[in-house]
């Protein structure tokens, strides 16, 4: 489950950093999946340029989804 949710924000980064057509449905739907999914993350870093904002954003909430879901995979299998 995890891993899913973090291929979702790394799409979105891609998308993001290369331009990605929003008109396209599927780029469209994980841009929206990625914002829901990010739980508050989405504004941590405020800086001015605002691809890297993005790149910071939401490759932390890639990594907290990541180390959270490992941990909680950790304690299930114990």
């Amino acid at each position: 489950m995890t891993g899913t949710v973090v291929t979702v924000f790394v799409l979105h980064i891609l998308f993001v950093v290369f331009d990605a057509n929003q008109g396209n449905e599927f780029v469209s739907f994980v841009y929206g999946l990625a914002q829901v999914l990010v739980l508050g993350l989405g504004d941590v870093f405020t800086p001015d340029d605002a691809l890297l904002g993005v790149i910071l954003n939401y490759g932390l909430a890639a990594l907290v989804y990541l180390v959270i879901g490992r941990l909680i995979a950790k304690a299930i299998r114990r």
